[in-house]
């Protein structure tokens, strides 16, 4: 059963029908349940440089992106790695799972369309790259979006509002009239402080705060089913 609950104090979006004129979306966690994917791809990262897996090292790529999250590891672990060649490795070994082995979660496209019959404009924010992207076969981002901002296009990670902000421009949308649709915290919290509605999502990482995700969010969603009514 779908729950979309108030959470934290300030901007409350009504999700149906939707209070914003605007929604940026990501993809990894919220709309598609790719953590293990993902994981997948770590252990092979660490595995090959004969490393233990870095279960916070993890967390923080993610929110860094590819380009910072690798200019971390070298730093952190000291490897001779070019940043280049493990960004590239890291897309290579993802599109490689994500041609087959990703689908949107129930009832997400159902709601995507929704939104779009309304009238609402949508973004997907998302610190994948473009190649990743279009490697999906179950998955057509363009035909979904009005707009796709990966994390190559800003400078910072998703600890700070670039992308968010940067989604919003395209869509040709103030800040204020947009919502966030995150599963996790750093994404939340900067949307949340550039003045946009946002919408926590669990996912199926058990690692997620949710506890502190519901706090910081000023919606909580559960799960896609049923939220077009």
């Amino acid at each position: 059963m779908t729950r979309a609950d108030a959470a934290a104090p300030g901007t409350r979006p009504c999700l149906w029908p939707p209070s914003f004129s605007a929604a940026i979306v990501d993809f990894d966690g919220t709309l598609a349940d790719t953590w293990r994917l993902w994981r997948r791809v770590d252990e092979i990262f660490f595995a090959t440089r004969g490393l233990p897996f870095d279960e916070s090292a993890a967390l923080t790529i993610s929110t860094l992106g590819f380009e910072a999250g690798a200019r971390w590891c070298v730093g952190r672990y000291r490897l001779r790695d070019e940043v280049s060649d493990i960004v590239d490795e890291w897309n290579r070994l993802g599109a490689a799972l994500y041609e087959t082995d990703v689908r949107l979660r129930p009832g997400a496209e159902a709601y995507l369309r929704a939104l779009r019959g309304r009238g609402v404009r949508l973004a997907l924010a998302t610190t994948n790259v473009p190649e990743v992207l279009r490697a999906m076969r179950h998955v057509d981002v363009d035909a979904l979006f009005d707009e796709v901002v990966c994390g190559r296009d800003v400078s910072r990670g998703k600890d700070h509002p670039d992308i968010y902000l940067e989604a919003a421009r395209r869509l040709g949308a103030r800040p204020e009239s947009c919502a966030v649709f995150e599963d996790i915290l750093p994404g939340v919290r900067s949307a949340a402080r550039a003045g946009m509605a946002t919408v926590g999502v669990r996912s199926s990482d058990p690692r997620q705060p949710v506890r502190e995700l519901r706090a910081a969010a000023g919606a909580w969603l559960d799960d896609w089913e049923g939220l077009a009514g």
